[in-house]
């Protein structure tokens, strides 16, 4: 597979790329980025995954993420796909939180949304596959985190391959996408009518169906005004308890749901995953 590379700058020492490839699962010219800390030649290095929220491209957390100090620290590359299929011949529609921008990282089985809307898979599958050819990645040490619809994506995605990402954490995400406007909204879409099939991709029913992690961070500000209707963090956290899965829920006081709230607690984020990767 071709990779093309959009832009390239030094920063702490390590290398912030911007890349861009023809995806196979969606169809469609797919861009991520990629943060390459200092490392001796030939160093095998662990990956952090970013997955953004509603709206977001890649660039959201690489201008406003601060990850870069930290991740240069700890020997951490940082890597951050997009949140959907992209192109003129990708479906939409009007709004912000369905379509374009809105892939909510589940594989759409409806149309005509099923033909580009394959983000699980291009997530799990097509996308390592790029990073472990490309960089200097030990693809046996992956952690996974997320903000808002991309903490959905993060916490499912562990959930669902346990084996394969060794620690997940994540910023204000929607626990529970079956008890939420924006769940409702996008997995009716992408997913069809049937509740049933959307317990695949809501953390909190895959973990009372049985879907096991070491434990999960999670930070949530107070004054998100998000958090009472689309977020329910006390619904994961209640399932955690009944699992017997460690959950770290830090409410953060007068925090919102931007980037300003995301960058607050990145360093300990990264910190967190780097100490369970190794």
């Amino acid at each position: 597979m071709t990779l093309d590379t959009v832009s390239t700058n030094k920063a702490f020492g390590g290398v912030q790329g911007v890349y861009a490839h023809a995806s196979a699962e969606t169809g469609t010219d797919m861009v991520f980025a990629v943060y390459v800390p200092p490392h001796a030649e030939g160093a095998k290095l662990p990956v952090l995954w970013y997955l953004s929220g509603l709206t977001c491209t890649h660039a959201n957390v690489m201008e406003k993420g601060e990850y870069r100090r930290i991740c240069a620290e700890m020997g951490v590359i940082f890597v951050c796909p997009d949140t959907s299929p992209r192109g003129e011949n990708v479906p939409d529609e009007e709004g912000y939180d369905f379509g374009k921008g809105a892939g909510f990282y589940v594989d759409a089985t409806e149309d005509p949304w099923s033909a580009n809307f394959r983000m699980y898979s291009y997530i799990t599958s097509e996308l390592p596959g790029i990073i472990a050819a490309n960089f200097p990645a030990d693809m046996d040490r992956q952690g996974i985190t997320g903000h808002s619809m991309g903490g959905h994506g993060a916490l499912t995605i562990a959930l669902k391959n346990p084996d394969r990402f060794k620690s997940v954490s994540a910023f204000a995400p929607i626990s529970s996408p079956l008890n939420c406007p924006w769940g409702e909204k996008a997995l009716t879409g992408y997913i069809g009518a049937n509740r049933a099939d959307w317990r695949q991709y809501d953390s909190t029913a895959l973990i009372e169906g049985g879907a096991r992690v070491p434990g999960i961070l999670v930070d949530q500000g107070d004054a998100d005004t998000f958090l009472a209707d689309q977020l329910k963090p006390a619904l994961l956290k209640a399932a955690c308890d009944k699992a017997g899965i460690p959950l770290t829920l830090r409410m953060q006081p007068g925090y919102d749901h931007s980037y300003f709230f995301i960058s607050s607690f990145m360093e300990d984020h990264v910190r967190w995953h780097a100490e369970r990767l190794g």
